[in-house]
């Protein structure tokens, strides 16, 4: 599997009551091709900042951030809207990830025609992104509200999809969905991963979706990498002290 996200040494610091906060601590990680890398870690430990940085949303203070090679951090007009096909994200609350006064169709054909497509071509690939997230084809003419929350998950992803990204970033994506909702989101997501050869980033605090999912998982703490390894080993024989709490406070939670 060849290297498609090099993060090397990534720091980002913000001013917070006029003190300077490290958010990003020189962080360095890789993603492979096809590989699920899980990201976990309590709220403020720096996987959004991260995330931010790896998305163009943020620029960092140092470090490098190479997509196949190439560095985003510098990337503007055409090289930068192909960043955006490239690597695209998945979030915690779907409903609010959609304009309320478009279908979910609309919303669909919209992310392939700002790229591009065309009318026709993107409305002969809606059909078949719906088909592929497991969604009838009548919901393309549903608004946000009209659907449930899993439905809407998957709408989600097939917008996401819809530009044929090498990079999907799925920012606590099944954490707002009921557990039956949220195992069947798993294994769509699984199933992309085989059939696409799709790169996925999954980020959350759910340490048995991580263990389920995931190739590979990194525990981040206060802004560091502290532990990062094969998700059995890690959760089951946690090396480092915060691991270690995280995975107790997990159990005790279940």
């Amino acid at each position: 599997m060849h290297t498609i996200l090099d993060v090397k040494d990534l720091t980002k610091n913000f001013y917070k009551n006029k003190q300077l906060f490290t958010a990003v601590n020189h962080i360095s990680f890789q993603l492979r091709q096809g590989e699920c890398l899980g990201l976990v870690g309590e709220s403020g430990c720096g996987k959004s900042t991260t995330v931010k940085m790896l998305t163009h949303l943020l620029k960092p203070d140092s470090g490098e951030i190479l997509l196949e090679g190439t560095e985003i951090q510098h990337l503007k007009g055409k090289a930068l809207k192909k960043l955006y096909t490239e690597i695209q994200m998945v979030f915690q609350t779907p409903q609010d990830s959609f304009d309320p006064r478009r279908t979910l169709g609309d919303s669909i054909m919209e992310s392939m025609r700002n790229h591009n497509v065309s009318r026709k071509e993107a409305q002969n690939r809606l059909g078949q992104l719906l088909q592929q997230v497991e969604l009838p084809p009548e919901l393309a003419d549903r608004y946000p509200n009209q659907v449930s929350g899993g439905q809407c998950q998957r709408a989600a992803m097939a917008r996401a999809l819809a530009v044929n990204p090498k990079i999907l970033i799925c920012d606590e994506a099944t954490s707002a969905l009921d557990v039956t909702v949220q195992a069947q989101i798993i294994e769509l997501l699984k199933r992309l991963q085989q059939e696409m050869d799709l790169s996925i980033l999954l980020i959350s605090h759910d340490l048995a979706l991580v263990q389920h999912l995931c190739d590979r998982v990194l525990v981040m703490y206060q802004g560091k990498i502290m532990e990062e390894g094969d998700p059995d080993k890690v959760i089951n024989f946690p090396e480092n002290n915060y691991t270690k709490i995280l995975v107790e406070a997990a159990m005790l939670g279940q």
